[in-house]
């Protein structure tokens, strides 16, 4: 996140600060109340409630990497609307790690241990997508928002008819994550080429893999 007048180590201070922020349970404040938080919890068992913080805990996950991908991309952007665009989603993007955080202490779970390392591994891929060039960078976050809505989907079918909570966090997030993926397509975003979908969606199905009890 470039700023005027800071040195390079500041930038990379401020960088290590937000993934601090964004990787450190607690740390992460909603600016948006939750969708769940006037609904009333269900009563699930000990098995139920296992999977239903399995899939939270990829939804959230999936938005540590969200975080990260912003944050690489507004860093190499090469037009300030655009790093601003990536900052702004980044910033609205906040309240879903919060939602999912909060719902996994509902459930007596946790975040996933491996988030340092996809957001490492999100921030670089960001980064390289801002280099690319800004026509680039945008179309990948509009496949990404894409790819992560499908997933959400998917998770609304998986979860149990019964939980409310899980549900309205979920619909909200894809509600957001849509008009994010609309955003940086009216922006000019590219169709990225089949062969990096796929490997996009491979890398997904690695993350939702490990994180589902890691």
């Amino acid at each position: 996140m470039p700023i005027p007048n800071h040195s390079f180590l500041d930038h990379c201070l401020i960088q290590f600060d937000l993934a601090l922020r964004t990787c450190v349970s607690g740390s992460s404040q909603a600016r948006r109340a939750s969708p769940a938080e006037a609904l009333n919890d269900s009563e699930l068992s000990a098995s139920e409630r296992r999977h239903t913080a399995g899939l939270m805990r990829i939804n959230h996950t999936g938005e540590v990497c969200a975080q990260a991908l912003y944050q690489g991309q507004a860093a190499t952007a090469k037009l300030g609307d655009v790093r601003e665009s990536m900052q702004h989603a980044a910033a609205e993007e906040i309240d879903h790690l919060a939602w999912c955080e909060d719902r996994l202490r509902q459930l007596d779970s946790r975040t996933s241990l491996l988030n340092p390392l996809w957001y490492a591994l999100s921030y670089s891929i960001g980064a390289a997508a801002g280099i690319a060039g800004d026509k680039w960078s945008l179309g990948f976050v509009a496949e990404t928002e894409d790819q992560v809505c499908a997933h959400l989907e998917d998770h609304l079918e998986k979860l149990l008819a019964a939980d409310a909570k899980s549900k309205a966090i979920l619909e909200q997030m894809i509600v957001d994550e849509k008009q994010h993926g609309d955003s940086a397509r009216n922006a000019g975003g590219a169709n990225l080429p089949a062969p990096v979908k796929q490997a996009m969606t491979i890398v997904s199905q690695l993350m939702k893999t490990t994180v589902y009890r890691i």
